[in-house]
C-alpha cells in the first residue's frame, strides 16, 4: 500500500512533539530532526509510524529512517507543517550545550552537510571517467575494428571535459559548499574557489611535477605560492574561516558601504590568507594524510583491505563514516581512482546479505515485510535500513558475521588493487565505475558475488539470534 507522505509527517511532529523539534533536514535515506530534548521522545511511538524503518540518535539529531525516495516526500511535507530547514546558523544557536559536550560529532556532521552536496559532481564525474576508459581500450574499441588513433580530436576534447572540469574546479565546489553551511553568501565561495585555481597562479599538477619545469612563487622566500587544482583541505577551511569572516564583517560594517566593503574586503583577506598560510599548511596535512591511507592501503597481504573492510560498517554505525568523503575525494583529485570505494562497496553487499539472510530465517512477520526492501537498499548503496532495521535490531550477530565476510573480501580486493573512479556509488551500482578495464570489472563483480555468498553464509549458520525465530507479539 502507497504510503500517505503528509499523514506519515503530521504523525512524526505529532508524536516527536512540534515544540521539540527545533529543525530538520534530510539525506537520503533519513529524515534528521534537530531537538531540545532526546529523552521525552518515545521510539516505539515513532517506529509505529507508516513508512518507518527504523530510529536512532546520533551526531545530536534524531534521525527517522524512512528509504530512499521516501525520506524526501516526507521531509517536504514536515517543512509545509511549518518546521525550519536546518542551517548550520541556528543549529549552532539552539543546541550549543549539546554540541559542546560532542564537538567531534559536530565536525564530522560539517563534513557531511559540506561533502554530500557536492557528491552528484564527483558520480557523473566518476561515471564519465568509467565510460571514457572504456572507450579508449583497444580491446573494447577492437571489436569494432577501431584504435584509440581513429577517435576524433573533437570527441577526445569533448570527453576531456566530461571527465577533467570537476577535479580542476573542486575548490570551488567545496568552498561554494563551506559557505553554504556556515551562513556566508555561497557566491562568495565560488569566487573564493575559483581564485585558488586561478591560471595566473602555478598550476598545482605542473608544480608537482617535476619533468615539467614549473615553480612555485616564492613568498618571502620560504612559502610557496601555487594553485590547489584538486586539493580539498585549504579550500574546506578557507570557506569555513571566510563565512565566519563575512558575517564579522556584516555586523560592524555600515549597511550604506555593506554590499561594495563586505564582498571587497572577505575576497581580499581571504585569497591573502588562504594563498600564504591555510594553503601551504592544509595542503601539506592534506598529503600526510593520503600517505598515511595509502600506507595502510598497501599492507602485505591485503591487510589494510582486512581492516578497513571489517571495521567499516561498525563507522556507518557511529555516523562517523562522512569523513570518507574527504579521503575519497582526494585520492581521486590526485590519482583520478579511488581504492576505497570497493572497500565500501563489499560492506554495503554484506550488510544486505546479512540482512537477507535474517529475513529468510525469522519467523517475525515485521522483520520480514521490511527486510527484502531494506536488503534491495543495500545492495543499492543505503544500508542505514538493513542495519539499524534488521541487522542490530535484536542483537548485532548479524552485523559482526556481515563485518567478518565484508574483511574476507576486503582483504581480496586489495590483492585485486581494484579502484573505482568515483565515490558515491557502491554495491551494485558500483559496477559502473570499473568498466574502464576488464580484468577490474571482473575482479569487482567477482568479488561481489563471494561477498553475498559468504555474508549470507556466514549470517544463515552462526547469526540469526533467537530473538528473531519468535513470533511478534500481537
Amino acid at each position: 500500500m502507497a504510503i500517505d507522505y503528509k499523514k506519515t509527517a503530521e504523525e512524526i511532529v505529532k508524536v516527536v512533539k512540534r515544540e521539540n523539534i527545533i529543525s530538520a533536514e534530510c539525506c537520503a535515506t533519513r529524515l534528521r530532526l534537530i531537538v531540545k530534548d532526546r529523552e521525552s521522545i518515545k521510539d516505539s511511538d515513532v517506529q509505529k509510524i507508516d513508512g518507518v524503518k527504523g530510529v536512532f540518535f546520533n551526531s545530536d539529531q534524531y534521525q527517522i529512517i524512512l528509504g530512499t525516495g521516501v525520506v524526501n516526500k516526507v521531509y517536504d511535507e514536515v517543512v509545509k507543517l511549518g518546521i525550519t530547514a536546518a542551517s548550520q546558523k541556528n543549529d549552532d544557536k539552539d543546541v550549543k550545550k549539546t554540541d559542546d559536550k560532542n564537538k567531534f560529532r559536530k565536525f564530522i556532521r560539517v563534513f557531511a552537510d559540506v561533502f554530500v552536496p557536492i557528491m552528484p559532481a564527483m558520480i557523473a564525474t566518476g561515471l564519465f571517467l568509467g565510460l571514457k576508459g572504456a572507450l579508449i581500450n583497444d580491446s573494447f574499441l577492437g571489436l569494432f575494428n577501431l584504435q584509440v588513433s581513429n577517435i576524433p580530436v573533437s570527441v577526445m576534447t569533448f570527453m576531456s571535459v566530461l571527465t577533467e572540469t570537476t577535479f580542476a574546479f573542486l575548490p570551488a565546489l567545496v568552498c561554494w559548499s563551506a559557505f553554504r553551511v556556515f551562513g556566508g553568501s555561497p557566491i562568495l565561495g565560488i569566487l573564493l574557489g575559483l581564485m585558488l585555481v586561478s591560471p595566473a597562479l602555478p598550476n598545482a599538477y605542473l608544480v608537482a611535477n617535476p619533468d615539467s619545469g614549473v615553480k612555485p612563487i616564492m613568498l618571502f622566500g620560504f612559502i610557496p605560492i601555487v594553485g590547489y587544482q584538486g586539493s580539498i583541505l585549504p579550500a574546506l577551511i578557507a570557506g569555513m574561516i571566510g563565512s565566519k569572516l563575512e558575517l564579522k564583517l556584516r555586523k560592524v560594517i555600515p549597511n550604506i558601504i555593506d554590499i561594495l566593503a563586505t564582498p571587497f574586503l572577505t575576497l581580499l583577506i581571504m585569497l591573502l590568507l588562504s594563498l600564504a598560510v591555510i594553503g601551504p599548511i592544509f595542503h601539506t596535512v592534506e598529503q600526510w594524510i593520503l600517505i598515511a591511507i595509502n600506507f595502510s592501503l598497501s599492507l602485505p597481504f591485503g591487510l589494510g583491505g582486512l581492516i578497513i573492510g571489517f571495521g567499516i560498517i561498525f563507522i556507518v554505525v557511529t555516523g562517523v563514516h562522512h569523513i570518507m568523503n574527504l579521503i575519497e575525494i582526494s585520492l581521486l583529485a590526485a590519482t583520478s581512482l579511488n581504492p576505497i570505494n570497493p572497500l565500501l562497496s563489499v560492506a554495503n553487499l554484506a550488510a544486505g546479505a546479512a540482512c537477507l539472510a535474517v529475513t529468510l530465517k525469522t519467523r517475525r512477520k515485521s522483520v520480514k515485510a521490511m527486510g527484502y526492501g531494506a536488503t534491495l537498499s543495500a545492495w543499492l548503496g543505503i544500508t542505514e535500513p538493513a542495519i539499524f532495521g534488521i541487522n542490530i535490531r535484536y542483537g548485532i550477530k548479524p552485523m559482526v558475521c556481515g563485518a567478518i565476510a565484508s574483511g574476507i573480501t576486503g582483504l581480496i580486493v586489495r590483492l585485486l588493487n581494484l579502484q573505482g573512479t568515483a565515490n558515491g556509488v557502491t554495491g551494485i551500482p558500483g559496477i559502473l565505475l570499473y568498466i574502464y578495464d576488464t580484468k577490474q570489472l571482473i575482479g569487482y563483480i567477482s568479488v561481489a558475488i563471494l561477498t553475498i555468498v559468504l555474508s549470507f553464509a556466514i549470517t544463515w549458520f552462526f547469526g540469526v539470534p533467537k530473538e528473531y525465530m519468535q513470533e511478534d507479539d500481537e
